[in-house]
């Protein structure tokens, strides 16, 4: 089997060549992303292997079916960059990681609410410059505070018994699936209306659907209570960018932390420090002392990044050895 990985970085190199040792696929490497344009790329190639700011659409998917491409392998449990049904009606069969290592995400969520609450990023720029004065650096507990934790999956159901059994937290969770060992410790589930109303901080673990998309919207930020801290470490487009800057700019929001922006393809994963950045939106976020932001490297552990690699190349074997897909989205 001849794969042809885009979007490729150094640690994507190291954990799939370290991984392949027990498969001998042949590894093409593309440091740029799948778009319409680098589709001629798969010639010659029998698996297309992706990470989450590729383009798979239409087009796309058409381009790589006529190449002679069967296999789409996703080394990401996200899909949403990817037209299903396109695909099918293709014949490109889909796989993805669906799990690689939810503690990777959850501690990093965690780590970013308290870099925002406590104004560690701040705190941090100061410092380099000889600046130890405490002025403007006062946080709070997080104890006793009212966490809402939309989407209770893997990621989601660690972070809620972090900052319920670790932190002391009330936690309000929202998700279509109950999770029964969440109500045993005493987290409360409710409606996601009532979540997004009560919440003090809320942090955001749901997959990206139509339903999902801009879950933060005006509306919400509007009625949420005053002083609401964000924490967006799943899909950029859970929040409307534009509306999270007005309620910035009124103070109705006390603190954001993104690992993740709607807008980011094209950004993201790249050196842009000599660049120009024309995302008006981004360039704004940037600005607010209270908004922490980082590139989409909550799952960057050693421990991920193998999880991610075994799984991704077992499922391409699985597909050469014409075994069942555990992983097959379609």
């Amino acid at each position: 089997m001849r794969i042809a990985v885009f979007g490729t970085r150094s640690y994507d190199r190291e954990f799939l060549s370290a991984a392949n040792v027990n498969h001998g696929f042949a590894l093409d490497f593309f440091e740029t992303s799948l778009t319409a344009a680098t589709a001629t790329l798969v010639q010659g190639h029998d698996v297309v292997c992706l990470f989450v700011n590729d383009i798979a659409d239409r087009p796309v998917l058409s381009a790589l079916a006529q190449a002679g491409v069967r296999l789409l392998a996703l080394r990401c449990a996200g899909y949403n960059n990817v037209d299903l049904v396109a695909a099918r009606s293709l014949g490109i069969t889909v796989v993805r990681v669906p799990a690689y290592s939810p503690h990777a995400v959850s501690e990093f969520t965690i780590a970013l609410l308290l870099a925002l609450d406590r104004k560690i990023h701040r705190a941090w720029s100061r410092v380099r410059e000889n600046n130890f004065a405490l002025d403007g650096l006062v946080g709070r507990n997080l104890f006793g505070r009212t966490v809402g934790v939309v989407g209770t999956g893997q990621i989601g159901g660690l972070v809620a018994k972090a900052l319920h059994a670790g932190f002391g937290c009330r936690v309000l969770a929202s998700d279509p699936v109950i999770d029964a060992d969440l109500v045993t410790i005493g987290i409360e589930y409710v409606s996601r209306e009532t979540l997004l109303r009560e919440a003090e901080i809320i942090s955001l673990h749901c997959p990206l659907t139509p339903e999902t998309r801009h879950l933060i919207d005006a509306e919400v930020l509007r009625v949420a209570k005053a002083g609401l801290v964000i924490v967006n470490t799943s899909r950029g487009a859970l929040i409307d960018t534009r509306a999270l800057i007005d309620a910035l700019k009124q103070r109705r929001v006390a603190g954001v932390a993104l690992d993740v922006y709607e807008q980011e393809a094209g950004i993201f994963f790249d050196d842009l420090s000599s660049e120009i950045i024309d995302d008006d939106m981004l360039q704004r976020l940037l600005t607010f002392p209270n908004v922490l932001l980082t590139g989409h490297q909550a799952f960057l552990t050693e421990e991920a990044l193998t999880a991610i690699a075994r799984t991704t190349l077992g499922n391409i074997a699985d597909f050469a050895a014409k075994r069942p897909l555990a992983n097959q989205l379609l």
